[in-house]
Parts: C-alpha cells; structure tokens; sequence
C-alpha cells in the first residue's frame, strides 16, 4: 500500500484534514499535492507505490496542482514549478457550524521562481472537505506590475479497481488533440470512454460535469464540477510507458486513470494587479445510489 497515512510522514510535511466518520484528505506541502481522499473509509485518490518523497520530485499521484505551465515549458521544468516547490499552510484546517473542514495554502514568487518566470504572484489553494465532497479552490493573484500569462491545471489521479472496466462520461462531442498521434484533432463520439491503450487527451471547451469510474462492477463513481477550467486532460500511460517510469509500477496503470480540469488550450491573460479564479468539485456516488 502506498504512503497514504498521516504517520507514515513528518508532521511539518503533511496537513491532515478530518471530518470524521472515515472521510479525510491530507496534503503534502511539497507541490500542496493531496496525497489522499478518503470518502466514508474508501480512499478515492491514488497514489503510486513508488512515489518519490524527497521533496525534489514530483509526487506521483493523488492530486498535484499545475502552474504556470502545463506540458514541456522552454523556461523551466514540465508542468511548471508549483508542484515541486514549497507551499505554506496560511489558514490551518478549522471546521465550520456544518462539520465541513477547510483549509488554505499559498505559494509566493522567490528568487528561484522569478530565475526561470520573472513574475511576481501569489497562488491560494483553498481545500474543503464536506460529507462527500472535496472541493478545491486556485486563485492566482497578479501581484507584479507588470501582466502575465499562465496555463494551470489540477492533475487529479483517480483511483479505481479495473480500467478496462471504468469509464468517463460526459465528454461526447467536444473536440480534442491527441498528444499519442502528434497533436491531431479530433472530434469524440463515444458517450464512455473506455481506455485499453496509451491514452492522452487534451478535451476542450468540455461541460462543467464529468462522471469518473462509472464501472460494471457497481463500484462507486466520481462526479466532477468545474468552474472556469474549460479543459479535460484523460490520461493513462497503459503498459509499455508504465514501465518505462521510475515512480510508476509496471502494473498500476491497471488501477488508475488521471481526469485533468484545466486552462490549457489558451493561456490565461492575468493583467496587473488582477486574480484569476477556477475550482472543482469532486463528490463521491455510492454503489447503492
């Protein structure tokens, strides 16, 4: 089992937020990626068994949060800086008159940040965590002088029992580029996607609610809302990447697949002194409903 325990880390590298009853979430502040999701006692998130903890390294999996770039970037690292670099928890967790607990993480421009992107921001990360819903909040704030761009994303691994058995809903009709084939465009037609092969699709201008993991065997499904992120991200490196990936089992493409909300077909034009906000909501679906 992977590293999904509050005491398998440092207690000044991880923030756990309980609402009892078996559902939690506990962020990683390297990258402020969430390690886990724990809905009613199952966990909804997943997290590789090779998952590097160094706090260098990108963590493989759970939910690590893209900014100010998504894919190869000619100023910096994959994926930008925000998930490898150090967050800080600003507003402990608290939990509010319904039970339901928030709290909040940002990360600030350094002289690190500013040597490959020479701009000056400010990233909140607001984290909720009710009955059966995760919710998370990005608000980028322009605190520079100057105007800026930046493409983000939440990279959310999900979790599940069998892919050949799980499906995502939602996204029939809307036009994609398939970064397998080189970039070509096309339109989707399937009303479930089913995945058995490398797979990696930028969706565009997708509905505001997907259906994850929706699969035969009557395990549980993921609802996901979205507010101002107009692009899904599908991804699943199937067999032959999976072993060609350090922090990534040779077998565990079997037991995941990553539904990406993002801003990633345009950048987002971020004027001086100006914030950008976007969010999803993640609720949990029973087998019995």
């Amino acid at each position: 089992m992977a590293k999904q325990s509050p005491s398998c880390f440092p207690s000044s590298d991880v923030v756990f937020l309980d609402r009892g009853n078996g559902t939690s979430v506990l962020v990683h502040l390297h990258g402020a990626t969430i390690l886990s999701w724990k809905c009613h006692g199952q966990e909804v998130l997943f997290l590789s068994e090779k998952a590097v903890f160094d706090n260098k390294k990108a963590i493989r999996g759970g939910i690590p949060v893209v900014f100010p770039n998504f894919g190869p970037w000619d100023l910096g690292p994959q994926h930008g800086f925000a998930r490898t670099k150090r967050w800080k928890l600003e507003v402990p967790p608290r939990k509010d008159s319904s039970g339901n607990v928030v709290a909040e993480f940002i990360l600030e421009d350094n002289e690190a940040t500013r040597a490959v992107w020479d701009f000056r921001f400010r990233l909140v990360y607001t984290v909720q965590v009710m009955d059966k819903t995760l919710t998370l909040n990005v608000t980028v704030n322009n605190v520079d002088s100057k105007d800026f761009d930046f493409t983000c994303l939440l990279h959310t691994y999900f979790r599940i029992p069998d892919i050949s058995k799980t499906a995502v809903i939602g996204l029939q009709n809307t036009k994609y580029v398939d970064k397998v084939k080189d970039g070509e465009k096309a339109t989707e037609t399937r009303e479930e996607i089913r995945i058995d092969e490398n797979y990696d699709r930028v969706y565009m201008d997708t509905p505001s609610e997907i259906v994850v993991g929706k699969v035969a065997d009557g395990s549980h499904s993921i609802i996901m809302q979205t507010f101002d992120f107009p692009d899904t991200v599908v991804w699943n490196p199937w067999a032959d990447k999976a072993k060609g990936m350090s922090d990534f089992g040779d077998d565990e493409y079997i037991n995941m697949v990553c539904v990406e909300a993002g801003c990633v077909t345009n950048r987002v034009q971020l004027n001086a002194g100006q914030k950008f906000e976007c969010s999803q909501k993640l609720t949990f679906v029973p087998a019995t409903q």
